[in-house]
């Protein structure tokens, strides 16, 4: 590393606000991903059900869908820290609540899927105005590394989150709850101790116009709009997440602690995909690296479902994780590099709903399919049309496929 790289990594760990805010974000995704675990399994144990499973992302999304150009306009109106506070208390709060009952034994299916319902309403305003907060916690002119650093911290808690949640739930299923509850309410208070240098300026009259501002952003620019949609149909038939509990208990004959171990396998594969974009960044034939990417995505996921050996599964699970870093790398970069500052947080809502469908939809596609075809004919499915829907884009947008590299 040279002297100037050393001095710029230097700079970002003596930057309170950029501390702050990673440690914020971190403690608030360890707890989502221990959520993923625990509320996933319990569901399961209560029901039995597939379509149960699918729809913990079904009324996660609902909210989303509902409020996401709302949650925009209040991420570009209003302190993003207090709206970004205000959502991690909410969750904190949900989480309690679960843990209660599951302490007094008496927690049923519609209590939890109330508490998601929450929980999605509070992401839907929490993510855009994270995302949209970080270009004002970072130093100047260090933006592209203090988002490489945010990142990394969110793929340690993607990692070690869904272990957590797995070993925790095997102790009592009240453990993770009380957990999240902590690292939610301490995240909170990281959120509201973050000083920003430079305030936002004055943002603009509210009009039904503003609103939709970010929409009309996407939709003038076909390579985000080609990029983010690509995710969006990719993943939403890739979905496989959702039976991971059936994978974990029926099929691979194993328990929790497989859930969590499976659940934690793509981050391991997206820290390294990571790692390795960072010494060796995409440079050239980006668009088609993206492409590339996908196909690889699905191609494992299609070797997931044949899978019935726990070391196979877990492994092909990390090579679906490194796939998906491709294009999530471009397209958070694409994102950030073309939003001005006064639109980031209405861009990030679109792209958040974008990311939420995808991958919320298609645990919900998943489960529908599990429940009429079998589990491993509903995993297979969603890995051969992953990799259609690549192809399919590969015509579609002609301009994203040639893109050369990210200026």
């Amino acid at each position: 590393m040279s002297p100037q790289s050393e001095a710029a990594s230097a700079d970002l760990f003596r930057h309170p606000p950029l501390l702050l805010f990673v440690a914020s974000r971190g403690f608030s995704e360890f707890a989502y991903q221990i959520a993923t675990v625990a509320i996933g399994w319990q569901v399961y144990a209560l029901t039995g059900s597939a379509v149960y499973l699918g729809l913990v992302g079904l009324v996660q999304f609902i909210p989303s869908a509902l409020l996401v150009f709302i949650a925009g306009h209040a991420a570009d109106r209003y302190d993003r820290r207090r709206v970004v506070q205000a959502c991690q208390i909410i969750q904190g709060l949900g989480a309690a609540y679960l843990g209660w009952r599951s302490f007094a034994g008496d927690l049923t299916v519609p209590e939890i899927f109330s508490v998601l319902v929450a929980f999605g309403v509070a992401g839907a305003f929490g993510d855009p105005a994270a995302s949209a907060l970080l270009p004002a916690v970072a130093p100047d002119g260090h933006l592209q590394r203090a988002t490489a650093l945010s990142t990394g911290a969110w793929q340690v808690s993607v990692v070690a989150g869904p272990a957590i949640g797995g070993f925790a739930y095997a102790i009592s299923p009240v453990v993770p709850y009380a957990v999240m509850t902590a690292f939610w309410l301490l995240a909170a208070i990281l959120a509201g101790a973050i000083r920003l240098e430079r305030p936002a300026g004055e943002p603009d009259p509210p009009s039904l116009g503003q609103l939709f501002a970010g929409v009309k952003f996407v939709r003038d620019n076909p390579a985000i709009l080609g990029t983010i949609s690509l995710d969006l149909f990719a993943v939403l038939l890739g979905g496989a997440s959702a039976l991971l509990p059936i994978y974990a208990r029926d099929i691979l004959q194993a328990g929790p602690w497989a859930l969590g171990v499976m659940r934690a396998a793509p981050a391991v594969g997206a820290l390294v995909m990571t790692a390795m974009l960072a010494r060796h960044p995409i440079s050239k034939h980006v668009g088609l690296r993206m492409f590339q990417g996908v196909i690889a995505f699905g191609v494992a996921i299609c070797v997931f479902a044949l899978s019935r050996e726990i070391w196979l599964s877990t492994l092909v699970l990390a090579a679906m994780g490194a796939a998906d870093t491709i294009s999530v790398v471009i397209r958070v970069s694409l994102v950030q590099l073309a939003t001005p500052d006064e639109m980031r947080g209405r861009v990030g809502a679109v792209n958040y709903l974008f990311v939420n469908a995808s991958n919320q939809l298609g645990e919900f596609e998943s489960g529908i399919t599990a429940a009429l075809f079998g589990t491993v004919p509903a995993a297979l499915i969603g890995g051969i049309g992953t990799v259609a829907v690549a192809l399919l884009w590969m015509r579609l947008f002609p301009s994203l496929r040639k893109v050369e590299r990210l200026e």
